[in-house]
């Protein structure tokens, strides 16, 4: 592959950047975009009429529906078939990506299981082994679907590990089915559980498990609306049907978010129910007891609410209620209300996330989106600091309390992923297996910066990018960005964000408001009324860039998924003369109807509904971004990127914009829509498939910054 080599190589490229846009030029005006009808639909929001001439989009049933996308895919892989280097970062990102890949090892009764993937495999095969013998294929999920589409969504093991559960994910739908099996034979033991979504696997014993569904919905399951979660208990060896309801159902207050594990001791059964993705009620159920009644712990969603394990009676709850940056608290199973509460690990300045393993508890904090780990004796008696390999994320210090050995990965946006073996005992970490990434960390750098949003608010960002890259103004950059739902973005190696690194990209991630980068205070700063921040947050992320000369708008392309891909569309709508490219992906788009699609009505917590109110409506109509596409302006480049089986957010949304923007959109720039047929939001997405989306997006983006070839 040619790559980006420093100053002297940009300079090139900005050189036939000229060459590179007359070309350009005749492509764009060449491009005729599919026609899309219009309808006459028109809704009313407390007086005011809105259009919504693309509703017929929203049938993903229909045959109409289904010739669009054939169109507007034809139209969109013809021009990205025509740039000249898509083959070459294709081919790049495939050797990048062709590398054995490995899990850290779980014990589950006499064999020690691990995932693996020899390189380029489109899923990840289970292995197993039993002491000194030679590691055996256990599940090999490659072998569900002839092309790699149905993935190993959960796997789950009884007791005594003598049986196994696993849900598979088919397309890349959220709806799930539940084999079970022998784990010794893998012989297949019962019809599989259909119908299951938003859903754990929590066994009792090895008799049975709990888990979570809806009714499936009237009209298409992939965009009716699923309202009412429900908990069910399927005993072995007993048909579906007769599975037990324990949680929801007819005459039961509605809750879209049902959940239910049981305590390692088999001793409670924990159930959390929500109705949105913040804030949950909680509840205990004695399993010890026969028909026990459920012990409300919380009959109010101002928290969010879990146990993370138990000491015969003693809970230890992990909480937001009066701590916004969380707390372990613990109390007894016979009165364990709030007011009985007592605090195990306090809340402090910095964020608290909580794990257990090894009969111990593991507190990680984030320092500024940085983790740093504290290990306490369930006594609470506070064991050590753990020494971590460096500055990055980390994940694991989890395991049976039995576990004389936990594992834990090291990562950051420069570092592959490396896992390390602890002794809980000593405290003292050692390599247990290396990133085998051809990619040498040591050229790259990250650097940690914290700029001025526009309200005044100090918002970190991690810019990582090659070191020697001359600050010129003249480096391709992609600013990523999500901002919602409590999430945090911390440091992360990417394979394909290597890719982009390697030809003298700067790759940008802003820790805006809405996440939980620091807290409920942090997230609910980007919520509802105040969803503006966290748009203002990312222009501000870019004027940055800009101005400390890392790149200009010419060279500068935003990116995000989900409620990210919300985030492109508004802040490409609204400051359009500050990006090149704008990468929306699987993204919320019509703001006013997104509660109307599956499971979309549990995330007005941090949205507001066009229904609550003629302010909320008001608000949401002022920067939903299939409502704010304006007549001959010239946005950046983009190109939508979605799935036909997204069920999580309805391609819908992404369909409806692409025909906004195709219709209005002036200037010279293509505006496309790319969407990969049998794939869903994301998850389970195979290797082949990610890569060719990749190859993609970033073939496009250079292109489109004005690069007609890769530097040497």
């Amino acid at each position: 592959m040619k790559y980006l080599l420093g100053a002297v190589a940009v300079s090139l490229l900005t050189a036939c950047s000229q060459n590179a846009e007359t070309e350009q030029e005749a492509n764009t005006q060449s491009m005729s975009y599919p026609e899309t009808r219009k309808g006459d639909v028109v809704d009313t929001y407390f007086g005011t009429e809105v259009a919504d001439p693309y509703r017929w989009l929203e049938d993903d049933r229909s045959e109409e529906t289904e010739n669009w996308v054939k169109a507007q895919n034809e139209v969109t892989f013809a021009h990205l078939e025509s740039i000249p280097y898509r083959e070459t970062i294709e081919k790049r990102l495939t050797e990048l990506w062709n590398y054995e890949k490995i899990s850290a090892p779980f014990k589950e009764g006499d064999y020690t299981y691990f995932y693996k993937n020899d390189g380029l495999q489109n899923q990840y095969v289970v292995y197993r082994q039993k002491g000194d013998e030679d590691p055996e294929v256990f599940l090999d999920p490659n072998t569900f679907s002839e092309d790699g589409t149905t993935s190993l969504a959960q796997l789950t093991f009884s007791d005594d590990g003598s049986l196994a559960a696993y849900s598979i994910s088919e397309g890349g739908s959220d709806w799930r089915k539940i084999r079970v099996i022998d784990a010794e034979t893998k012989e297949q033991l019962e019809e599989p559980l259909v119908d299951v979504k938003f859903s754990g696997i929590s066994w009792v014993g090895n008799e049975g498990f709990y888990y979570s569904s809806y009714d499936k919905p009237e009209g298409s399951e992939l965009s009716a609306k699923t309202d009412q979660h429900k908990l069910y208990y399927h005993e072995l060896g007993t048909d579906q049907s007769d599975d037990k309801l324990v949680f929801g159902g007819t005459g039961a207050e509605k809750h879209r978010y049902v959940g239910g594990y049981v305590t390692d001791d088999d001793r409670y059964l924990m159930i959390s129910a929500a109705n949105s993705t913040s804030g949950n009620k909680l509840f205990i159920k004695d399993l010890t007891e026969e028909d026990s009644k459920l012990v409300t712990v919380l009959d109010h969603t101002d928290s969010d609410t879990r146990v993370l394990d138990n000491d015969g009676s003693k809970l230890y709850l992990v909480t937001n209620l009066d701590a916004p940056n969380q707390r372990v608290a613990t109390v007894d199973a016979s009165n364990p209300t709030p007011e009985n509460w007592e605090d195990f690990i306090p809340e402090t300045e910095n964020v608290l996330s909580v794990s257990t393993g090894a009969g111990y508890i593991f507190a990680e904090y984030m320092v500024d989106a940085v983790a740093k780990v504290k290990q306490y004796a369930y006594n609470g008696d506070m064991v050590r600091e753990v020494q971590l390999p460096g500055v990055g994320s980390i994940g694991g210090f989890s395991g049976k309390k039995e576990a004389d050995e936990l594992y834990y990965t090291f990562t950051n946006y420069s570092t592959p992923s490396t896992i390390y073996k602890f002794d809980p005992d000593q405290g003292g970490s050692e390599v247990y297996a290396e990133s085998g990434a051809d990619f040498d960390s040591a050229n790259y750098e990250s650097k940690q910066v914290f700029y001025t949003s526009k309200d005044g608010t100090e918002v970190p960002m991690i810019i990582t990018y090659k070191k020697g890259t001359k600050l010129d103004g003249s480096n391709p950059t992609i600013l990523y960005g999500y901002g919602g739902f409590n999430i945090s973005l911390t440091p992360s190696f990417s394979i394909a964000n290597a890719a982009w690194l390697e030809m003298g990209g700067v790759y940008a991630v802003a820790n805006l408001r809405g996440g939980g980068e620091y807290g409920k205070d942090w997230h609910k700063a980007g919520t509802k009324m105040q969803k503006q921040n966290v748009f203002d947050d990312f222009i501000a992320a870019a004027e940055y860039l800009i101005e400390k000369d890392y790149t200009s708008p010419e060279r500068l392309a935003i990116r995000g998924g989900s409620n990210g891909g919300l985030l492109v569309g508004a802040v490409m709508t609204q400051r359009p003369e500050l990006f090149a490219v704008a990468l929306p992906a699987v993204g919320v788009l019509d703001m006013l109807r997104y509660h109307t699609f599956t499971a979309g009505a549990g995330w007005a917590y941090d949205y507001g509904t066009a229904n609550d109110s003629k302010e909320m409506f008001e608000y949401l109509l002022g920067y939903s971004p299939v409502h704010n596409v304006e007549e001959g302006v010239a946005y950046p480049a983009t190109l939508i990127t979605t799935g036909d089986h997204d069920d999580r957010v309805v391609p819908a949304h992404s369909f409806k914009f692409a025909a906004e923007l195709q219709d209005k959109a002036g200037g010279e720039n293509p505006q496309l829509i790319r969407i990969e047929t049998n794939a869903g939001h994301g998850a389970g997405t195979p290797v082949s498939k990610t890569i060719e989306q990749y190859s993609d997006i970033f073939g496009f983006t250079l292109y489109h910054m004005g690069f007609e070839e890769l530097p040497e």
